[in-house]
């Protein structure tokens, strides 16, 4: 009986899971939206892709192509494993980023946490910190996660703190994650679970 109790589960969490990834909702914040990344803001995301520091922030080594960019955005709405959002300023409706829910693993409820400013005019504004704590309390209590992780690089303090000020707890370090401009790059792992206490707003 324990066991079968334990499918129940999984599959009542899968289908939630299934259900808010599919159909993920647009969020607000005090000055964002959020809304579900599509081929719309193709300009937006594929300018952020040419910027040598947010390629630098997010250790993005490769190139991509107008094209491979189109597909994939193309391709969001039909998946259910992950969960795109554009971060759009309220105030002009200006594209600022991406930020990510990804990597989802139903048998554990955990999913991978990423997010990606277009432009560093953007940084050391509080919109980083609006976007995670907005994606971070849907994952956790829309889709019912038990666990969200991620991987900062440790030339990106700033990044650190805010995850910090949102609950993420350091779990440890990859040495020698990332190779940059000749120089090894330590990443530092950190995660937050849904009984962790989150940062207050």
């Amino acid at each position: 009986m324990a066991d079968a109790r334990v499918v129940v589960l999984c599959y009542a969490h899968l289908m939630i899971q299934q259900q808010f990834l599919a159909k993920q909702a647009t969020l607000s914040t005090a000055r964002l939206r959020l809304e579900p990344l599509s081929e719309q803001h193709f300009a937006g995301i594929f300018a952020a892709l040419q910027n040598p520091e947010t390629n630098r922030l997010t250790g993005t080594h490769a190139t991509f192509t107008p094209e491979v960019v189109k597909d994939f955005l193309t391709a969001l709405p039909s998946r259910d494993d992950r969960a795109d959002w554009a971060i759009i300023r309220q105030s002009d409706n200006v594209f600022l980023g991406e930020v990510v829910l990804n990597d989802l693993d139903t048998n554990n409820q955990s999913m991978n946490f990423r997010i990606a400013l277009a432009h560093p005019a953007f940084f050391g504004q509080g919109y980083g910190t609006q976007a995670t704590r907005a994606v971070i309390d849907y994952g956790l209590d829309m889709v019912q996660l038990h666990r969200i992780s991620l991987g900062v690089f440790a030339f990106n303090p700033r990044a650190q703190r805010v995850y910090e000020k949102c609950g993420f707890v350091q779990e440890g370090i990859e040495r020698h994650a990332l190779l940059w401009d000749g120089q090894w790059v330590d990443q530092i792992i950190m995660s937050i679970l849904a009984s962790d206490a989150r940062g207050q707003p």
